[in-house]
């Protein structure tokens, strides 16, 4: 399976209300429940009113369109992940998966899934 770098640092936050949101950006990943209003996003494109926010994350992009027939993609990523110590914060859209992780580990998860025979371009 090949995975894509995202080249970008990314953040995560908690919004007060989807107010904030601007739909016009390059990934940009919302959330909204009856309890919040959350939002992964580049860091630079990240709102100033966060109530919470974690910076710091570095992505991957399963590559290639899934079908959603297929069993097991998050799965064995996250295994092999977790096996090095590593945790994830995972984002699905209609056609793929993406991968976040912690930039401090972002290296260590590049060699760990390429070890399991994970494509990283």
């Amino acid at each position: 399976m090949e995975l894509k770098r995202l080249l970008h640092c990314f953040t995560v936050c908690k919004l007060k209300s989807a107010d904030s949101l601007a739909c016009d950006k390059e990934f940009y990943f919302s959330g909204i429940t009856d309890e919040e209003v959350s939002l992964l996003c580049k860091t630079e494109d990240a709102p100033c009113d966060t109530l919470e926010r974690e910076d710091g994350w570095k992505g991957f992009r399963i590559e290639g369109t899934l079908d959603f027939s297929l069993i097991g993609i998050l799965s064995k990523i996250s295994a092999v992940l977790a096996e090095n110590g590593i945790s994830l914060f995972a984002v699905s859209t209609f056609n793929t998966d993406y991968i976040f992780v912690r930039e401090e580990s972002f290296a260590s998860a590049i060699a760990a899934l390429s070890e399991n025979g994970y494509i990283i371009r």
